[in-house]
């Protein structure tokens, strides 16, 4: 591939860049200590395209899971996952299970969970792909809400340039594992300097 995934799992360090820094809210991850990283990974969230839920755990629970391991009160947890629901349009589906959900329910299952240990950056690894067109546009404009709202940095890997143009500020063209082209996503869409990334927006008309 081109190497947006691998990209992706170099920013927490799940995979280590053999050369290069990663730098993250100032802080140089590559030069910290197993247990400095681990704390620092608490502040990176990510979401992946098949959404890793618990399938025996409710909805509740899944995206009370993080603060269990962090040590939350019972009450602490109840009051932070029943925010987090209402904030991904949940609250009803609180008692049921993953089997039971949509694909864009468990999505935001998904966010939700991630959200709950506050990150300062949100990783999506093509969170939307397998996800039809309208599900795809409601995922992203809650994104979009919790960019604005939460004021959480979003690192967005897609091949949809569609994808790009509704969410993203910004947007970095990789291939071959090579950076070819970065700027604004207006810039890019409407005076795009490689010919692949031509390619693309051409697609996208």
């Amino acid at each position: 591939g081109a190497g947006k995934s691998t990209l992706i799992r170099c920013v927490n360090l799940l995979e280590r860049p053999t050369s290069g820094s990663v730098v993250v809210d100032g802080k140089h991850l590559m030069d910290l200590s197993s247990s400095a990283l681990a704390k620092e990974r608490r502040h990176i969230g990510m979401i992946f395209q098949h959404f890793n839920l618990l399938s025996s755990r409710t909805v509740f629970d899944n995206v009370a899971f993080p603060l269990e391991l962090d040590g939350w009160s019972k009450q602490d947890i109840k009051t932070r996952v029943l925010e987090l629901l209402a904030l991904v349009g949940l609250q009803e589906k609180a008692n049921d299970y993953p089997n039971s959900l949509s694909g864009g329910q468990k999505q935001r299952v998904a966010i939700a969970r991630t959200l709950a240990s506050s990150p300062k950056v949100l990783l999506c690894d093509e969170a939307t792909s397998a996800l039809d067109p309208a599900t795809t546009k409601s995922i992203l404009v809650l994104l979009k809400d919790i960019n604005t709202r939460l004021n959480i940095t979003i690192l967005l890997i897609t091949h949809e340039m569609r994808v790009v143009k509704h969410i993203c500020d910004e947007v970095a063209v990789i291939s071959g594992g090579k950076l070819i082209e970065q700027g604004k996503v207006e810039e890019v869409f409407t005076n795009p300097k490689h010919e692949l990334t031509r390619e693309f927006i051409l697609d996208y008309v």
